[in-house]
């Protein structure tokens, strides 16, 4: 089904800490209406869960390669998750 919401766990490597990353990816998914979470990882790099509708998913994921100002995104990777991961809204967790 179409209407189906789509949930990615999305791995954003590169200068992401210190940047206010984790607020801006809040920013940016509760204006696209996803739900979620976002996290800073012990290696440097940020950790993120998106829900929402297939558009919505899509254009966060490009979004995740420009970052706030003073991010330099080098790798983003995605894969499938389970919406049961996902809370009913944005998170910035850890």
């Amino acid at each position: 089904m179409t209407d189906d919401p789509k949930v990615r766990l999305v791995h954003i490597s590169g200068k992401v800490q210190g940047v206010s990353f984790r607020i801006w990816t809040k920013t940016q998914a509760q204006r696209l209406g996803l739900t979620g979470w976002v996290r800073n990882e012990d290696d440097g790099s940020v950790t993120a869960l998106i829900a929402g509708q297939d558009a919505a998913v899509s254009r966060m994921l490009k979004q995740f390669w420009n970052g706030p100002v003073g991010a330099s995104v080098s790798r983003v990777v995605s894969e499938q998750a389970s919406l049961d991961e996902a809370p009913t809204d944005f998170r910035i967790t850890r």
